[in-house]
């Protein structure tokens, strides 16, 4: 759905990028120091209990990772191998984000939430898998009410909440993401299966084995 903001979120970013490509760092660089750092925000102060703080890193280093498309396309430097490794990346970070919460909420009398926060990392998982397995087969797959722009959202800003001492807000966001996150499978699986009805019957392609 936030997709539609990326017109405007690059003009944004645009000028960024140039002021930052004149440092000499590489898009793929800032690619890796933002995953680094979402990846050390959410596995070491979200475990401890530190939502907030945990969510404070973990933004910023999400808008850091935001500028490596804006340098990739100033200097001319986009590239396959950089969009594999940002969308690789992104798994690593979400996948950290998710286990650093559900560590996080072990304790207490939340733990049933942390399993709701292990279940959204898989629904997560599935979401971004379902797209790139469809366009790898010649299919688009665009559509989701909880694509990773909005679960990030939704999960740092009831993290953040949740560390400021509001209540529930957080056990309530996981929930909810659970569900949208199952519903944009749903979605995903749809889409494609409808676009598998108005080819021709195709042979089967085999998943590639890693």
């Amino acid at each position: 759905m936030l997709n539609k903001l990326r017109p405007a979120l690059g003009r944004v970013l645009t000028p960024i990028g140039r002021a930052v490509a004149r440092t000499g760092v590489s898009p793929n660089t800032i690619t890796v120091i933002g995953t680094v750092g979402v990846a050390a925000g959410a596995l070491v102060l979200f475990p401890r209990g530190e939502f907030f703080w945990g969510t404070l890193v973990i933004t910023a280093f999400v808008l850091f990772d935001m500028l490596d498309g804006a340098v990739a396309r100033v200097t001319g430097r986009i590239s396959k191998w950089g969009a594999f490794l940002d969308s690789t990346m992104d798994r690593v970070a979400d996948a950290a984000i998710f286990a650093g919460l559900a560590v996080g909420l072990l304790d207490g009398d939340r733990r049933p939430a942390a399993f709701v926060a292990l279940y959204c990392l898989v629904a997560g998982v599935v979401v971004s898998y379902a797209k790139a397995r469809a366009e790898g087969l010649g299919y688009t797959c665009d559509v989701g009410i909880a694509e990773r722009s909005e679960r990030l959202i939704i999960v740092l800003v009831a993290a953040g909440l949740d560390g400021l001492g509001v209540p529930y807000v957080l056990v309530a966001a996981l929930w909810a993401l659970a569900a949208l996150s199952t519903f944009t499978v749903g979605q995903r699986f749809a889409a494609v299966h409808r676009q598998t009805l108005d080819r021709p019957a195709e042979p089967r392609v085999p998943e590639p084995r890693p």
